[in-house]
């Protein structure tokens, strides 16, 4: 969707461009290529109405201010009634409570439950420092208990057994009366899923609720699923005092669809977006933000922090230390520089976080053999041996062909990676150690002023 909206907004900016106010006319132009955007994502139509009335009347005879044009004005406009419509305000899970803090997952098989509870208690373990336990009520999969322990110990999570035999009230009571006993201070529940809502379901879950109270009741939601997911999310908030959505696999498609939905529908904020299948790919929602990768406008904040969080501040200080005492930069060096760029998801992980014309400019096919020839130097560098990596310099035409042969490349691209390496030692010649320090540092800087600029 968001780039569709994204082309539609562009253009009618060109079209606009030197008209001095906005009339009814443009107005309507706008809206109607607004609409076919939502329709075409899968928005509910009942959502599509109420966000298309609050534009028109926010936009209608709104005179330009400044420089603006009224395309410009107009793609404002649409931006806050965006933001609004998902939830203006980032919410963040709620833990004032009296530990442990329960956490009820609740949603359908296959939208991504038992691997969100992983990536939430991931979050709540390094970004609020919990001590998190996790337990599996889904006693009609028993693979779905093994995936949550095999999860919950990527997290480093604490998993609490559970089998087929048990019902689910009873797993769920022991559990809690281990946390208690053993001084957790979040227990996350996984909850049985079904293919489709019914009534076994819904009478299972609300039982779980009364007997835990839940301080937070998480619907977990596939963003892929589009109206479906407004419809689901609906039959869930009828039945439990739902607290929050998770909007799973939203780097997909159908960005945006689900997400103006779901939050119109059950009046729940939206708490965390799933944006990739690790288990670090969990970030609070952020409304306006989201907005703004929908109208194509990027998510810079977002990007700064990605780069900020894969730079290994540890391996920039003793690389510094090393260059500032003139110790020499090595192929070694240079591999860490490069799996620090890995680190960070790869560069096709950062497309979507820029602006829709920067993104033009570097597709995602472009991104992809960028990342392509970052796997196929670190497959050169490990057909090195130790010395040659200590001394790229001794390697000549004979040491070429078995890199090549070795990394299965010809030696040109064996060249290639020689002469990137020089070019890079000799920067790290000009930094002087201390100047790559400094470098490093304000990049750290910049990630953590980034989180306090959210809008």
């Amino acid at each position: 969707m968001s780039s569709t909206l994204a082309d539609k907004l562009t253009q009618l900016v060109k079209t606009l461009r030197g008209q001095a106010r906005i009339t009814e006319s443009n107005v309507a132009d706008m809206l109607r290529e607004i609409r076919m955007a939502l329709l075409e994502a899968d928005v509910a139509l009942p959502v599509v109405r109420d966000l298309i009335d609050r534009v028109r009347t926010q936009a209608m005879g709104q005179a330009v201010v400044g420089s603006l044009t009224p395309g410009q004005a107009l793609v404002g406009i649409v931006h806050d009634e965006l933001a609004q419509t998902m939830g203006a305000d980032v919410a963040d899970i709620d833990l004032a409570t009296q530990p442990p803090a329960v956490i009820l997952m609740a949603g359908l098989q296959g939208t991504g439950k038992t691997t969100t509870a992983a990536k939430l208690a991931k979050y709540l373990i390094e970004k609020r420092h919990k001590k998190v336990l996790t337990v599996s009520g889904d006693v009609y999969r028993p693979a779905a208990i093994e995936q949550l322990k095999t999860v919950t110990a990527q997290a480093g999570a604490q998993w609490f057994a559970s089998t087929c035999d048990q019902k689910p009230i009873d797993i769920a009571l022991a559990a809690l009366d281990f946390a208690r006993r053993h001084y957790f201070d979040v227990l996350l529940v996984d909850t049985a899923g079904r293919l489709a809502i019914d009534a076994d379901l819904m009478a299972e879950i609300k039982h779980l609720h009364e007997a835990l109270c839940p301080v937070e009741t998480l619907l977990v939601v596939d963003a892929m699923q589009g109206q479906d997911a407004a419809n689901t999310a609906r039959a869930f908030k009828d039945v439990l005092p739902l607290t929050g959505i998770v909007l799973t696999k939203l780097d997909g498609d159908s960005r945006g669809g689900a997400a103006l939905s779901v939050r119109h529908v059950t009046g729940v904020p939206i708490k965390f977006a799933g944006i990739s299948e690790k288990l670090d790919g969990l970030e609070v929602f952020d409304a306006k933000r989201h907005a703004g990768r929908i109208l194509g406008m990027g998510d810079i904040v977002a990007l700064v922090e990605q780069v900020s969080a894969g730079v290994d501040m540890a391996s920039a200080q003793k690389l510094a230390a090393k260059v500032k005492s003139g110790g020499s930069f090595d192929m070694n060096d240079f591999l860490d520089q490069i799996m620090q760029v890995q680190q960070m998801g790869g560069l096709s992980s950062m497309l979507d976080k820029l602006p829709a014309a920067m993104a033009a400019k570097a597709s995602l096919a472009d991104m992809g053999r960028v990342d392509r020839d970052i796997r196929r130097k670190q497959g050169m560098i490990h057909s090195m041996t130790p010395k040659e990596r200590l001394r790229p310099e001794i390697i000549k035409a004979t040491r070429k062909r078995r890199i090549a042969a070795g990394s299965g490349v010809q030696v040109q691209e064996v060249n290639r990676l020689l002469k990137e390496f020089l070019q890079m030692q000799s920067m790290m010649k000009q930094l002087k150690g201390a100047g790559l320090m400094k470098m490093m540092r304000s990049m750290g800087n910049f990630g953590k002023m980034g989180g306090m600029m959210r809008p």
